[in-house]
């Protein structure tokens, strides 16, 4: 049974059956085997995160601190271009407002021109209906005048023929005249 491996060849680690004392990490013959696999596998993590995945993340932060650069670049172009469409809109505005109220201004005056027109002749034509007017209640007047004094005629005949008397024609109408002239 040579190839059992008793406690004495393999050190203080091992019991008679093979099994570990305690915790194998921690056995002190074993540390010059486990620090040689430790600097082996630091070697390989090294190897493979200096070689490969260290150049893949520099190449994707690299690569996501050039488009937040074009992105931010970007952005203050778009912001400037902003600026400028907002200022070319605050002046098409200003210059709208300001044509919108000339328009407006030169509406309200030709609509008091038209208006002063339309009053002036408006006005011409009350004054001549007025005149018109007028001379219809002249000629009323003289026409209602010359019926009175015709029926003051008449009843002054009828009259004078009715209390017994006799009155010529011309003695009829100076009384009547005299008497509508005060």
């Amino acid at each position: 049974m040579a190839t059992e491996p008793t406690a004495a060849a393999a050190g203080a680690c091992v019991n008679d059956a093979g099994g570990a004392i305690g915790m194998p990490q921690l056995c002190v013959e074993w540390m010059p085997n486990q620090i040689f696999w430790l600097v082996v596998a630091l070697a390989v993590i090294y190897f493979v995160l200096s070689r490969i995945a260290l150049p893949r993340i520099g190449s994707v932060l690299a690569e996501r601190k050039g488009t937040i650069t074009n992105d931010l670049t970007a952005a203050e172009e778009l912001k400037a271009k902003a600026v400028e469409a907002e200022k070319a809109y605050q002046d098409a505005l200003a210059r709208a407002r300001a044509e919108a109220a000339r328009i407006v201004a030169e509406a309200r005056a030709d609509i008091q021109k038209d208006l002063a027109v339309a009053t002036a002749k408006a006005d011409a034509e009350i004054a001549a209906k007025a005149a018109e007017s007028e001379g219809r209640i002249a000629e009323i007047r003289a026409g209602a005048l010359e019926a009175v004094t015709e029926v003051a005629k008449d009843t002054a005949k009828e009259l004078v023929a009715a209390l017994g008397g006799k009155a010529d024609a011309r003695s009829v109408t100076a009384a009547v005249t005299a008497r509508l002239k005060g």
